[in-house]
């Protein structure tokens, strides 16, 4: 649970701290439910002084970090040959990958992959946000620490 934008930003900056080469983020969840600002706080963990905003338009976006951040945004995009057309795992291979409206692409989830859903709660401030069962152990023990559990 987070109960403010601060908060989302908090657990973010705990994963882009704990990040390694490789690592693939997927976040699924309505709009308005946080997860732009969740990359926002993964970027700024990563050590990335950009502004970080929202790839709906432009699909991809890249940062530069302590480890390059490929942002993704599948909003707009039907259909796996569209998705795949990307090439966001190979984008990513030096870096870290977070994907925006992954549950539009199950095909990239997998044990390796730190799957979150984040939605809305009764508050308007508040975010919920789903710990996985699965998932790369620092990732999840990133969020545990920051006070996502």
């Amino acid at each position: 649970m987070s109960h403010s934008p601060t908060e989302t930003l908090v657990l973010g900056e705990a994963l882009g701290g704990s990040a390694r080469p490789g690592d693939v983020i997927l976040l699924a969840g309505p709009l308005g439910a946080g997860k732009t600002v969740l990359v926002q706080g993964i970027a700024a963990g990563l050590g990335s002084v950009a502004e970080v905003g929202s790839p709906t338009f432009v699909l991809v976006r890249q940062y530069n970090g302590r480890l390059p951040l490929v942002h993704a945004d599948l909003y707009r995009l039907e259909g796996r040959k569209e998705i795949d057309a990307l090439g966001l795992l190979e984008l990513s291979e030096p870096g870290v990958l977070v994907v925006e409206w992954a549950d539009r692409a199950p095909w990239l989830a997998g044990t390796d992959r730190l799957s979150l859903t984040l939605g809305a709660a009764d508050d308007p401030n508040w975010r919920t946000l789903a710990l996985p069962e699965a998932g790369p152990r620092h990732l999840v023990k990133a969020l545990v620490e920051a006070g996502a559990g």
